[in-house]
């Protein structure tokens, strides 16, 4: 029997939506990649299907998520980026042999060096870590506003004023807690 495991977070962006499989930072966290098959369902879900991964590949990738949270997180306060993040995604993306590819819809997938290697599907995510945080793309870099999880998201929104990670756990959450502390404060106004 299968334990049961929380939800992955999908979002947009590669590098951020892999830093969301640790939720909560600053409350309960949720690990949503316990073990190592855990990581490979991650990596599948996301186009980046490894056959495998053992104890020390997932020690790699949580240490990666790990760098580019703090690297991340640096970049959306505009602090100095962390050294030791910046060694291990630049290490992680050095260490890939990736390569992208064209399908005939056009659209890009990724193509790994062989169907069981993790190092590979990690070097694509640092590499996006990569482009994110040099702003290399359309957006930018934020925090949550949720003060138990504070992840570092890419916001892309026209207005770059996006206050969610995910408006559908962290911002409905904030939402409804607002909300019910008016209905304490202001009993009639349900009525």
């Amino acid at each position: 029997m299968h334990a049961r495991f929380p939800d992955f977070r999908l979002g947009n962006v590669l590098a951020t939506s892999f830093t969301g499989t640790l939720s909560e930072r600053h409350g309960d966290a949720v690990e949503r990649i316990p073990t190592p098959h855990r990581l490979v369902d991650w990596l599948a879900v996301n186009g980046l299907a490894v056959d495998s991964c053992t104890a020390a590949q997932l020690g790699l990738a949580r240490e990666l998520r790990e760098s580019i949270h703090a690297a991340a997180t640096a970049a959306a306060i505009q602090d100095a980026l962390p050294a030791s993040a910046v060694h291990v995604i630049n290490d992680c993306s050095a260490h890939g042999r990736a390569a992208a590819v064209l399908t005939p819809e056009g659209e890009r997938r990724w193509r790994l060096s062989s169907a069981s290697c993790v190092e590979d599907a990690l070097s694509v995510i640092a590499a996006d870590a990569i482009d994110i945080i040099a702003g290399e793309r359309d957006g930018k870099l934020a925090l949550c506003a949720s003060p138990t999880c504070q992840a570092a998201f890419f916001d892309t929104s026209q207005s770059r004023t996006r206050k969610w990670c995910d408006m559908n756990t962290c911002g409905n959450r904030q939402k409804k807690a607002r909300f019910n502390a008016n209905q304490r404060k202001n009993p009639r106004s349900a009525e």
